[in-house]
């Protein structure tokens, strides 16, 4: 185990097991800040090197030989040790919402309870509820957490098998035999929440294709193979199944299992108003005894532009392919240009060690340049957020201090805006007043509590805060957190609305817990003139990346350039912020 992440991970796991156990906090709190530590070091690292290890903040001699220990054998007896100590399946009790190590403590020691199952036939028995510091609240949410978790079970956010996906694609293309390669179902048409992954594979020779696909290090297990079609589980979890097909039939097939399924219905019924059959494989003449009119030539269709080309269609990219008005528009040749990762000149909404994040100021600017950004935007926690360890005035003034200080090392090519996340709170007033949000290049207004309150409150909270005028954008608008917790209750035509009046921007957070606002509300916003920031969410460096699900919403969400304002270049972001803050809306 030579990955730094993976060992962290361990850690991690260490302090949870020893907060089962009720060991001292300083104890506690050191795995945990060592595991922080780790992931966030910078530079090379010999993870064997216990000398070099304890100079990291955070790294004592002991856990520096542990991580040593990991390193060298993939295995820690210390954390073997404390596994033994507890059921094997204790540790998914933390994956359900509002359970920390004491209530899991409480639950195993009094009523014998270390696995999901178990808890939830105590709440219906109602066993739980009698235990002190539950009750019949407790009671009732984590039945609805496990009713939660079943629902969702064999789904799968976007971003968490990204990397298993993409590494696989890259392998298979690799391939020598491999003649092309696509992801197809619901990742490439980059829905938030996948079931599967589907792999079309255009070549001569299947069979070495196949022995490659179920050779391959991320695959734990087969389900099932065939000579067109097999069926593997990957490490994450998730099914993926291979399609390999002669180079003729890759079109067909890409599009086919592309989908959505209400897409394919309406291009079979366009093939057949013409006289032919489309499938997975071939685009054909329908055969008929009785032809009363006589079928249109088929075109070549060597890709799937030509595909569509043949329907009379311009080509509808893969995001757009939910039967939501694509095809009137690629009749007629209203397609928008979608917005592309490059278009992206920068973003706001990041996180530093100032508050949650695992990054330092200069840290977090070196990354958002090395991956060609101009600007990058701080918005560190308010105060109310205490357990985000939010800033209050003197600490957020001393950050904006040193966000001056390091603009001046850039000499205009790069820069730091400052500015904070500030909480809603319950009465719809923010977390600052405006004397200190006055002084800010921006403001980010994000709810993080109170999620309970009526649609009627809640939307009448928000409207409230985005119509202080130093209030830039909004924040994840609903909350939510996919296949975790549902967003909160909230009217957004009439968010939107008055974010059309107020020229508030609204964010797609690209984080893959959120992605929110979600796509099928940006048509609506986009009529309304409504500016869409696309923003990371990072409370990391690496997590700057994840402005690429983000793209996938806005792409979904039939978003140009235009309609997205980090798409600007520095001059002109500088003056939009500039016109926001004096009030002028577009």
């Amino acid at each position: 185990m030579t990955d730094k992440a993976k060992i962290a991970s361990v850690l991690d796991e260490i302090a949870t097991l020893l907060e089962l156990k009720d060991e001292n906090p300083f104890k506690i709190r050191a795995y945990t800040n060592a595991a922080r530590s780790l992931e966030t070091w910078g530079g090379n690292l010999d993870l064997t090197d216990e000398e070099a290890l304890g100079k990291i903040p955070g790294i004592g001699k002991a856990i520096a030989a542990k991580i040593k220990e990991l390193a060298e054998t993939g295995a820690s007896k210390f954390h073997d040790d404390l596994r033994a100590e507890f059921p094997a399946d204790i540790l998914e009790l933390f994956s359900l919402p509002g359970l920390g190590a004491k209530k899991i403590k409480a639950l195993y020691e009094q009523l014998n309870i270390s696995s999901i199952a178990q808890l939830q036939q105590a709440c219906e028995s109602g066993a739980v509820s009698q235990l002190a510091g539950f009750g019949k609240t407790t009671q009732e949410k984590l039945c609805r957490a496990i009713a939660d978790r079943t629902k969702h079970a064999g789904s799968f956010q976007l971003g968490t098998i990204a990397k298993e996906a993409e590494k696989l694609l890259s392998d298979l293309r690799g391939l020598e035999d491999a003649l092309q390669v696509e992801i197809a179902g619901s990742y490439r048409r980059r829905k938030e929440i996948v079931r599967d992954l589907d792999f079309i594979v255009a070549t001569s020779q299947p069979d070495a294709i196949t022995t490659a696909f179920l050779q391959h290090p991320l695959v734990e297990s087969t389900i099932a193979q065939g000579p067109t079609k097999t069926s593997v589980r990957l490490r994450s979890g998730v099914q993926c199944d291979l399609r390999v097909v002669a180079p003729a039939e890759f079109p067909f097939a890409l599009n086919y299992f592309t989908g959505s399924k209400e897409h394919n219905i309406v291009m079979r019924n366009r093939a057949l108003q013409r006289g032919w059959t489309l499938n997975e494989y071939r685009l054909a003449i329908v055969e008929s005894p009785a032809k009363k009119n006589t079928p249109e030539p088929i075109p070549p269709v060597r890709d799937e532009p030509e595909l569509y080309r043949a329907l009379g269609l311009d080509f509808i990219a893969p995001e757009l392919r939910e039967n939501c008005g694509e095809f009137e528009a690629a009749e007629q040749h209203r397609l928008p240009r979608l917005i592309e990762l490059e278009n992206l000149r920068g973003t706001f909404h990041c996180h530093t060690t100032a508050s949650d994040g695992h990054n330092t100021l200069e840290e977090m600017a070196a990354a958002a340049r090395e991956l060609g950004l101009q600007y990058l935007g701080i918005a560190d926690h308010s105060r109310s957020s205490i357990q985000a360890r939010g800033l209050d005035v003197a600490r957020l003034r001393a950050q904006t201090a040193r966000i001056r200080e390091l603009n001046r090392t850039f000499d205009g090519e790069f820069r730091v805006f400052s500015g904070v996340e500030c909480d809603i709170l319950r009465d719809g007033s923010l977390d600052f007043d405006d004397e200190v949000l006055a002084q800010l290049d921006y403001v980010v207004a994000s709810v993080h509590s109170a999620f309970s309150l009526s649609e009627a409150e809640m939307t009448k909270r928000v409207i409230r805060a985005i119509s202080n005028p130093h209030v830039t954008m909004l924040a994840h608008p609903t909350g939510r957190l996919l296949l975790r917790r549902d967003g909160y209750t909230i009217d957004i035509p009439a968010v939107i609305d008055a974010a059309a009046e107020t020229g508030t921007w609204i964010e797609i957070n690209a984080a893959p817990k959120r992605l929110d606002l979600d796509w099928r509300w940006w048509p609506l916003a986009k009529e309304k003139g409504v500016k869409c920031v696309i923003n990371p969410d990072a409370h990391r460096t690496e997590r700057l990346q994840e402005l690429w699900f983000g793209i996938g919403v806005a792409r979904k969400g039939w978003l140009t350039k235009a309609d997205v304002v980090n798409c600007l270049t520095l001059g002109k972001i500088e003056r939009e912020l500039q016109r926001k803050r004096a009030g002028v809306t577009c």
